[in-house]
């Protein structure tokens, strides 16, 4: 390729955003020489793009090594893959004043919402300007309501939280997005002590679980691992809606059987000798979303710039939180009464997934809980169906329309795209549940595909 026309490396050095250098090699900058000039949207989406490489690796040896090693083109692809357009435009403004300094962020005290609480012991809201003051709430219902009431200016959500709030499933319609997702796994199916001879789900019969929200992955699958056994979760056993914190006290109290929760309170249980892991989420989907971070339409339009200011702390949290040398440190800063008020040594049973199971064993998963924020489409596309499936939406479902809204990952690759970069594919990545490949372009038929169902 002649030298002129390669694109310089230069222009996505995250230490330079703006003094982009010359593709003639020499030491001016394009705008000096006599070729014309990179356009704005040019120039914005190398800053942008600097600008995200900078939040994700803020070490410059490990941000430096990381280029060398990939090249700008596969780290332009990869960043594309995983983060929302929105942000990225808010990003290029990201030296312009915040619209709004002092923000309420909402969260349940569970382990899935460590990025979001780890960024303020750690100071990553306030290395961008922020004073967030972390809200802990009761329960999702409460959760959703101070969204809807603009008590919170962000939140933890459970991720099939936004796409029921955007439907005005349980509520009135209100535009929420899912920008990152918080955690993946950190799930399980937790059981009375007392039913450590019950491991066949289809002694299960009359049992009463409890779930943390009508609209999470907590329920979508415990009714899917249960019905794969052959249990009809509408007819079969009781599933409840308890708010996480009080999970281990009602299994303790025997008003439950067992629970599909959050960490840690699987881990508490077994730490309070009143339960047993019979099984991680993991094992029914491994790498499933669970909660995510999520803003309102209008909040992103009214403060971009503190959109991207928040967003850059959190992108730099999920990134720590996705190392495995970092989890104890994180079960440290998390710990604390203002944040999860548990043991230090549960949360470092969950996070760095060497755990006792409350049978006698003691198992090693490191991906017990995980970290990947990327709030794929397929996902979305899957809790959809799961609400058909299960009756809480009625009539026709446009899945894909609905996910590529609340879900803010086709934005990316739009834009990866208007750069002259192969998108790479992933909108709709597969994957598979209990064995079974989901395949979102058949959204529809799987909905319908099951034995078990409570479709009309």
């Amino acid at each position: 390729m002649p030298q002129d026309k390669q694109r310089p490396f230069d222009a996505f050095d995250p230490d330079r955003p703006l003094m982009l250098r010359c593709a003639c090699g020499a030491g001016h900058s394009p705008q000096q020489h006599l070729e014309p000039q990179q356009s704005p949207e040019q120039m914005s989406a190398s800053f942008m793009e600097a600008s995200l490489v900078k939040a994700l690796f803020p070490v410059d040896a490990v941000r430096r090594g990381f280029l060398k090693a990939v090249g700008a083109n596969t780290a332009r692809a990869a960043l594309a893959s995983i983060v929302p357009m929105g942000a990225l435009e808010a990003m290029a403004q990201e030296r312009g004043s915040l619209e709004k300094k002092d923000l309420k962020i909402g969260f349940i005290a569970i382990t899935c919402a460590s990025p979001l609480i780890m960024a303020d012991p750690l100071g990553f809201y306030r290395k961008e300007g922020l004073n967030v003051q972390l809200n802990k709430t009761a329960g999702w219902a409460l959760i959703r309501d101070k969204m809807l009431n603009k008590e919170h200016d962000a939140s933890h959500f459970l991720s099939p939280m936004p796409l029921a709030m955007s439907m005005g499933l349980g509520s009135n319609p209100v535009a929420m997005n899912v920008a990152s997702i918080q955690n993946t796994n950190g799930q399980a199916i937790t059981l009375h002590i007392k039913h450590k001879d019950k491991r066949d789900p289809k002694q299960w019969k009359g049992f009463k679980f409890a779930v943390p929200f009508e609209y999470s992955m907590h329920n979508f699958l415990l009714r899917y691992y249960l019905a794969e056994n052959g249990i009809n979760p509408d007819t079969d056993v009781q599933i409840r809606v308890t708010p996480p914190p009080e999970m281990v006290a009602n299994l303790r109290a025997g008003n439950i059987d067992g629970f599909l929760g959050p960490d840690p309170f699987n881990q508490r249980a077994v730490y309070d000798e009143v339960g047993f892991i019979h099984l991680l989420s993991k094992e029914i989907w491994d790498g499933h979303p669970c909660c995510a971070f999520g803003v309102s339409d209008e909040f992103i339009k009214q403060n971009p710039n503190t959109f991207a200011a928040l967003y850059r702390a959190v992108l730099t949290a999920s990134h720590m939180a996705s190392q495995a040398k970092d989890r104890e440190l994180i079960a440290k800063v998390i710990a604390p009464a203002q944040y999860l008020n548990q043991p230090e040594t549960v949360l470092a049973q969950v996070l760095t997934g060497k755990f006792a199971d409350g049978l006698g064993g003691v198992k090693n998963v490191p991906d017990r809980a995980n970290f990947d924020p990327v709030p794929w489409q397929s996902m979305a596309v899957w809790m959809l169906t799961q609400m058909k499936r299960w009756g809480y939406i009625k009539g026709d479902v446009n899945y894909k329309q609905i996910a590529e809204k609340v879900f803010m990952l086709t934005d990316a690759k739009k834009q990866m795209a208007l750069a002259g970069f192969k998108p790479p594919e992933g909108a709709y990545k597969k994957f598979k549940v209990m064995g079974r490949e989901f395949d979102a372009a058949s959204a529809d038929a799987y909905a319908k595909s099951f034995a078990i169902h409570k479709l009309g």
